[in-house]
This record gives structure tokens, sequence and C-alpha cells, in this order.
């Protein structure tokens, strides 16, 4: 008699096996709290890394004014602190309450953005009018505010319209909204802030672009945009110095191109892995702003490639979950306004990353919740809380969030019961 035959286990093949776990990370990615975890866990990993950049690339800026120096950490963690009370708070407030909140916040900002002109009030900083002194060393950019206001404003202007069905007129789309984002750029160029023009201007199209503006308009539009920036760029030389600055291999005359220059020196000299943290050598007063707009630049020269690239995939990871967010919901505000956070963040993050690696003009726009600037982050971070809550407010994922209530309960009173056996266990017998 022949022994019975024993069946082997069919192999998959690297086709198969690839394709399984496709099929795995996209069951992953549609799961209905992705986006929540995505935005929560991705933005508080690039604030804390910030914050540890933050302290390596500061520390030697601190000590050439006789400062202490874990100064502008300090500082930063104070920033940091009162951004995460922010956050708790936007990701808890009603869709209704915080559109009641867009006028004042606008109101507001328009009328710091008129402060900062009034002579004996507006302080210069690197060039640029856009900043008031609030007490001591503390300063206040209200033109980061302002990102904050155009969104509100801007989403709840087009969803009021939305519903009255007015969007389908072109008059309607464009006013107010246009004329009121053009008096916020105007008083921030008075300023001499570019930067900050521009992203609020990719704001602005992003909310156009949502609200279902048509291609000829949106394209007449965009070119009126980019006529005005090519004409104030023209009539500037220290813009147009920036600009001459792309691709440089020299410092050139007057060293103009000295920081675009340093900062890939520190990104080149990084390597895989860095030199180390706190081991920077740009950071020792060759490269200019090494812990605010070049802070990517000293993040490269000490964590390397692997540091870089990690902060680039915890960005992509949030712009993505802010899309998903804007795309899944039904509302028409929450729509708008995650997308113009979504515009907001993304647009600062390629402008600053961009400069760094020399492809775009220097433009003084920090990296987003990474970068030192508490008047950067507060405003980001409260957007950030936005973002959580709108993703909360998706069905699926409110009714995901009230299923592991129950199990999360259920884990930590196992946990309580364990611990408390653990102690009873301890304890002498006489003391039982």
């Amino acid at each position: 008699m022949t022994a019975p035959r024993t069946r082997t286990p069919h192999r998959r093949g690297p086709a198969e096996q690839v394709r399984r776990l496709h099929a795995q990370a996209r069951r992953a990615w549609d799961r209905p709290l992705t986006a929540y975890y995505l935005i929560l866990g991705g933005s508080l990993l690039i604030t804390l890394l910030g914050l540890v950049m933050v302290f390596s690339a500061s520390q030697i800026q601190a000590l050439r004014y006789d400062l202490p120096a874990t100064y502008y950490f300090r500082k930063q963690l104070v920033a940091a602190a009162l951004g995460t009370v922010l956050l708790l708070i936007a990701s808890r407030m009603p869709v209704k309450l915080l559109r009641a909140f867009s006028y004042p916040v606008l109101a507001v900002s328009v009328f710091l953005l008129v402060l900062v002109q009034v002579p004996g009030i507006g302080v210069e900083v690197n060039g640029s009018t856009n900043w008031i002194r609030v007490g001591g060393p503390f300063l206040l950019q209200p033109s980061e505010f302002g990102k904050l206001a155009l969104v509100l404003w801007g989403a709840d202007l087009l969803a009021r319209k939305g519903d009255k069905r007015l969007l389908e007129q072109w008059k309607h789309l464009l006013v107010p909204l246009v004329p009121g984002a053009l008096v916020m750029l105007a008083l921030i160029m008075l300023g001499g802030d570019m930067g900050t023009v521009v992203i609020l201007t990719a704001i602005l199209f992003g909310l156009l672009w949502l609200a279902g503006a048509p291609t000829r308009l949106f394209a007449s539009v965009l070119a009126a945009a980019a006529a005005a920036g090519a004409l104030l760029i023209a009539t500037s030389p220290h813009r147009m110095s920036r600009l001459a600055c792309l691709g440089a291999t020299d410092p050139g005359p007057s060293d103009q191109c000295w920081q675009a220059l340093h900062g890939i020196y520190a990104l080149a000299s990084g390597g895989w892995f860095g030199s180390g943290l706190g081991a920077s050598m740009e950071k020792w007063g060759e490269l200019p702003e090494p812990h605010t707009d070049f802070i990517f630049a000293i993040t490269g020269e000490e964590l390397g490639l692997a540091g870089t690239l990690s902060v680039l995939g915890l960005f992509a990871a949030l712009g993505y979950a802010g899309i998903r967010v804007a795309g899944r919901t039904e509302d028409p505000f929450v729509r708008y306004a995650a997308g113009g956070v979504t515009t907001w963040i993304m647009t600062q993050v390629v402008i600053n990353i961009g400069a760094v690696l020399g492809l775009l003009p220097i433009a003084g726009v920090p990296l987003p919740l990474f970068s030192y600037g508490g008047s950067a982050l507060l405003p980001t971070m409260f957007a950030i809380g936005l973002l959580i809550a709108f993703a909360r407010s998706d069905p699926a994922a409110r009714a995901a969030l009230a299923m592991r209530q129950p199990a999360v309960r259920k884990k930590l009173a196992g946990v309580r019961r364990k611990t408390m056996r653990r102690r009873v266990k301890r304890r002498p017998s006489g003391e039982r």
C-alpha cells in the first residue's frame, strides 16, 4: 500500500503577496477613523519633533544675543501648550458656534492689520512691518491670524450663498469674498510680507475651486493674480535678488544668496542619517534663521535624509487626511473650511521646503507646526483642531468612536482589576 499524499501548503507568489498587502492597506485607508487618527497623530508628531529641532537649532542663536540657551525653546514650549488648549477647544466647538465665531475673528484680524500700519505700533522684523509688540519680548503677527479668519469667513459666506443657490452667478461667487480678501492682502503688502500674501491668495483660490468656480473665471482671476505678483516682484530689488538666487552656486554680489546656499550645504552634509542631534555646523552663525524659516535645513543636517523624509511623510499624511475630510462631508461649510485649512498648510509647507531646497525664492514663511514662532503656531493648531472636529463629525466616524468607547472602558476596568489583584498579593498576610 502506498502512503497517502500530504498536501503541501500553497505558497503565494510575490505578485499575490503585493496584491494582498495592497488590499489590506486599502481597507485600512477606507476605515472611518483613518482621517481622524492621521490628523491627530500626524500633527502631534510634527509639533513634538519641531520642539526637539527648535531646541537644537536655536541654542547658538540665543547665546549670540546673550540669552539663555533654552530661551527660544521655552517660548515655543509655552506656545505649544497654549496651542494644544486651542486645539482641544476647536475640536469640541459645534459647527454653528464656529460659523458665528468667524465674523468676530475677521473683524479683529482686520483691525490688527490696520493697527500694524500705525506709526509707533507696528514693529519691523527682517524688513517686514507686520508685527505688534504685546509686552516685553513677545511679538504678535496679525497676518497669521488673518489666514484663519479668511478660511472661516470665506467658508461661512460660500456656504450661506450655496444654501440660497447663488453660487451659480459669478457676481455672488466673487463678491464680497474677493474684495474682502483683497483688503487683507493690501494691508499685509503694506508691511512688505509677500510670503503671507501668496498663502492667503492660495486660500482664496482654494475656496473658489471648492465652490465650483467656472474654469474660465478661475483662469482669469489666476492670470490677474499672477500679473500682480510679477509686477510686485519686478518693482522690488529685494524680491528680484531673492528670485536671482534660484539654483545659485555661489553667494553672489554682496552675499545676497548666502542663506540659500548655506541651506543647501546643510542638507548636503547630512547624508542618510545626519550628523546627530545637536551636531549641526551651519547653525554656528553660517545659516541665518536656523530655527525659523530654515529649520528644515538643520533637520536635514542633523537627522539626514531619513529625518527629512519622515517630516515630509507626516505632512503628506496630514494633507491627505484634510482632503479626505473635505471630500467626504455633506456639510458645505465643513467642506470649504477643511479645504481652506488644508490648502493653507500644504501651500505653506511647499513654499518653505521649496525655498530650503533652492527650488523657490525665499519668502520668509515658517514651516507649519515645526518652525519657531508662537504667532504662527497658535492659529495653525486651532486650524488643526477644526480638522479634528470635522473628522469626528462624519457619521461613520462618530459611530466608530461610539462603539470603541465601551471597549476602551472594559480594557481600563480590566487593567484596574489586575492592578488591585497584584497589590493584594503583595501585601503581607497580617495586613489582610
